[in-house]
């Protein structure tokens, strides 16, 4: 047990807390062969990386549930262990990021596609004399738009000695030019959209989508959900969120103490809750957040398939980076309102991912009120349910997108029409 008898954030050492880390990968890699036959997975992960993967694709469906979790299992132990080698100290933003991307691992990301777009930022950085360090981040989330390698060597019919090649150079090409559009976009939103990097996929994915039917390239959002893994990954999922809160619990000399704090903080960029308040009452608000994600989904009745997956582990990562209970269910109550009372059904998997995702906008409730999350969440659902014909599907991070746009139209609204200092 480590015990903190101090105020001060308690932090531990950088392989301490990669070790904490590996515990969910591991999980997951286990948990593949035992819930399935090492045939299936294989021939499964072989049709993960073959096939076109536009949201929503469930990898579930197409790879089975063992193929499915080794695919998440590969790719964060090998994102931990770049991290490793880059000497990195772990915080806020990387844990959101491991996290972020396990979740789109089970739809989107797959142990093919994402390499492509960290080649192009390994050149960003040779050509701009930096190092790795500064751009891995943005290479991690700018994996949102790794569908766009997969649907050009898979999806387009294209021999592959002229679809490999072009989908590789697709996604360098991303990797090139995401960094130095990221740090412009935050201005657009003014940090009230967490997942800034989700709205700069967003733009340059709707150019890159534009550029591709202009060719002749038809690019279309599919659906493709499961439904029978549904009660196995809330309990898998419950287990984990519950074992976080107890090693954070461990960790913070086996108490609650300061977890209060964190509903003082809005959660604005940049919020990171592991250097403000410590990993251990940060693992706690991860868990937490976890369970209540997974209690948004079955009380509006959803099914947990991939993407659900993909939103609950977003919601988990950037507990550690921006998002409490506070700030974050006021934006799902104004999503569950939307869902209400225009015409989509409130347990369709778009609605029940604009509540999850939505809560990149969790800093416009911190900031402004719960009044103000509330009416933020109901616009949002509306954006996020059309915006995708833009991109067409290759950003994953569309609600990032959308999410952005509506705090660019919302938080001068609110600073124009708000009395002095009083919150809405």
């Amino acid at each position: 047990m480590i015990q903190n008898n101090t105020n001060q954030p308690l932090h531990l050492g950088r392989t301490k807390t990669l070790f904490i880390l590996l515990l969910f990968p591991i999980s997951l890699l286990i948990t593949a062969f035992i819930v399935d036959d090492w045939h299936n997975i294989v021939r499964g992960l072989w049709n993960i990386i073959i096939r076109p993967d536009l949201l929503l694709i469930d990898y579930l469906v197409i790879g089975g549930i063992g193929a499915t979790f080794l695919n998440a299992s590969l790719i964060v132990l090998m994102n931990i262990f770049i991290l490793y080698k880059l000497q990195l100290k772990i915080n806020g933003t990387l844990i959101a990021a491991l996290f972020t991307i396990a979740g789109f691992s089970f739809f989107g990301k797959n142990v093919l596609n994402i390499w492509p777009i960290y080649i192009g930022g390994f050149l960003y950085v040779r050509y701009q004399k930096m190092t790795f360090r500064e751009v891995i981040l943005i290479m991690m989330f700018g994996t949102s738009l790794s569908p766009i390698v997969s649907q050009i060597m898979f999806g387009f019919g294209l021999p592959y000695i002229f679809g490999l090649p072009l989908g590789i150079g697709a996604g360098i090409l991303i990797g090139f030019i995401l960094p130095p559009l990221s740090s412009h976009m935050l201005r657009f939103h003014d940090g009230y959209n967490i997942y800034n990097i989700g709205f700069t996929a967003g733009v340059l994915g709707s150019i890159l989508t534009a550029v591709l039917r202009g060719f002749g390239f038809i690019i279309e959002t599919q659906y493709i959900l499961s439904s029978e893994y549904d009660l196995f990954l809330k309990l898998y999922l419950c287990v984990f969120f519950i074992l976080l809160i107890l090693v954070g619990y461990n960790i913070n000399g086996n108490s609650f103490r300061g977890y209060g704090r964190f509903f003082s903080y809005s959660g604005r960029l940049v919020t990171d809750y592991v250097q403000l308040l410590g990993i251990g009452v940060t693992f706690i608000n991860m868990g937490i957040m976890g369970l209540i994600a997974i209690g948004f989904v079955i009380c509006i009745g959803g099914v947990v398939n991939g993407p659900i997956v993909g939103g609950i582990l977003t919601i988990v990562g950037f507990s550690a980076f921006g998002k409490h209970p506070k700030n974050a269910i006021p934006i799902m109550l104004g999503v569950v309102l939307g869902g209400l009372l225009k015409t989509w059904e409130l347990s369709a998997t778009e609605v029940i991912l604009a509540g999850l995702f939505g809560t990149t906008l969790a800093p416009v409730a911190g900031t402004y009120g719960i009044a103000a999350g509330i009416a933020t969440g109901f616009l949002h659902l509306s954006l996020v349910m059309n915006i995708g014909v833009l991109h067409g599907g290759i950003n994953l991070y569309n609600n990032g997108f959308s999410g952005g746009i509506i705090a660019a139209f919302v938080v001068p609204l609110i600073e124009a029409f708000k009395r002095g200092d009083e919150t809405l």
